[in-house]
């Protein structure tokens, strides 16, 4: 049976380097191959910059996967780190900065749950929820200012907020509350 644990013991380590492995390869091969073809295309409109936005919470999932199968402080960022790290070294597009961005992105997605580990064990909606919102600041933030994505005129730079934050809330916070509901009715988990 299926159990997750709130202990770092080797099952959990095994568990977040397999998440982050996985999810690294997802964006490198899946998440990035898509944004490269849909913003080439965008590119015409103006609206390119926008794809960076509706893509950017695909690349937060590691987190709040990593929280969900070992839910205590600190797995979240690791996850993502790991993602990160992956996506880097099989050559993601963004390189050295990846890493950066999921030491970023991993500890953002955490303030939904932390300091309290009966958060991180619960897994609520709300506490998904608000690390997606605070990941998705996470994630904007930092790119608004690496990437000069103020240079935009304001309407792009509005839709490109707003895209972002539904991203965030979308992907990092309600599907993969859903996958996390999924594991739970499947497979029938408890805390360990």
């Amino acid at each position: 049976m299926f159990t997750r644990s709130s202990k770092w013991n080797v099952k959990s380590v095994i568990l977040v380097a397999l998440i982050g492995i996985i999810m690294g390869v997802i964006y490198t091969y899946g998440f990035n191959w898509a944004y490269n073809i849909i913003k080439m295309a965008l590119v015409p409109t103006g609206f390119a910059p926008v794809t960076d936005t509706v893509f950017s919470g695909l690349w937060l999932m590691a987190a709040p996967l990593a929280m969900y199968f070992v839910p205590t402080i600190g797995s979240g960022t690791i996850g993502e780190v790991l993602a990160s790290i992956v996506e880097m070294a099989i050559g993601g597009q963004w390189g050295a900065i990846t890493v950066i961005s999921g030491l970023i992105q991993g500890a953002t997605n955490e303030i939904g749950f932390f300091p309290k580990t009966a958060r991180y064990q619960n897994f609520s909606w709300k506490s998904v929820m608000i690390g997606a919102f605070f990941a998705g600041l996470g994630i904007f933030i930092p790119s608004y200012i690496l990437y000069g994505w103020g240079k935009f005129n304001m309407t792009v730079q509005i839709v490109m907020f707003i895209t972002n934050m539904i991203s965030a809330l979308v992907f990092d916070g309600v599907l993969v509350k859903l996958i996390a509901n999924l594991f739970d009715r499947t497979l029938k988990p408890h805390l360990a």
